[in-house]
């Protein structure tokens, strides 16, 4: 299956808070048998993080007991399938790619409006990794894991950060200009979702700016990625 990201890794929207190093190491192993790679982590980031508890976000990092399984052998679909409230992967660090927020117009999932968890149009606390923690203590990433990217970066060169739920890998920013050639140069890639012109229908009513889910659309080779991010 295809798994579509979202705007996932282009919406960077910083937010500046105190960083401080997570209360415990992180424990994460990735082990291939039977076809299938199997991830276990314990949900503790490699990186240093926000400030949990904070003004938007109430929760503190707590160790995990998370496990995935995803095939060896990705294979692409003929359709998109939607994520939903669904994480769509992991990154290699063990932490969940989680970019749905449960965040809705006047706090209604039946009102059709779902904010954007990056934008900044609602205070969630996200730290500069564009991540935040569950009720549960579970840390994950909303948007691009920039202190994870940090670390794995080598240069001017493609950067792995973790596999889609499919079990493609997940490469951030940076791809060759010619996907079929491995020698052609990197260049900064861009979404082909775009914000919508002309103003709300319902609900929040106002111009489309991005807040909301519903304020953007695919449009087919605006960018360099197709509707799957990819």
């Amino acid at each position: 299956m295809a798994i579509p990201m979202q705007r996932f890794l282009w919406m960077t929207l910083t937010l500046l808070f105190t960083t401080r190093l997570s209360p415990a190491q992180n424990q994460v192993e990735l082990v291939e048998r039977d076809g299938f790679r199997f991830i276990t982590s314990n949900g503790i980031p490699d990186h240093e993080t926000g400030r949990f508890p904070n003004r938007g976000n109430p929760n503190a990092i707590q160790p995990q007991q998370n496990s995935w399984r995803v095939t060896l052998t990705p294979r692409a679909a003929d359709q998109p399938t939607p994520i939903g409230m669904n994480p769509f992967g992991v990154a290699l660090n063990g932490i969940s790619l989680d970019p749905s927020a449960a965040e809705f117009w006047q706090r209604d999932p039946q009102s059709g409006w779902q904010y954007e968890a990056v934008n900044g149009a609602i205070n969630l606390g996200l730290d500069s990794s564009n991540a935040h923690v569950q009720p549960d203590g579970s840390y994950h990433y909303h948007g691009v894991p920039l202190a994870l990217m940090r670390k794995l970066m080598k240069g001017d060169s493609m950067v792995m950060i973790g596999y889609a739920a499919d079990g493609f890998p997940i490469y951030a920013m940076l791809g060759h200009t010619d996907a079929g050639d491995a020698d052609s140069r990197l260049k900064k890639l861009t979404s082909s979702y775009q914000v919508k012109r002309g103003r709300r229908p319902d609900g929040p009513g106002g111009r489309y700016d991005g807040s909301f889910v519903q304020d953007w659309e695919y449009v087919a080779d605006s960018g360099d990625l197709d509707e799957c991010n990819g």
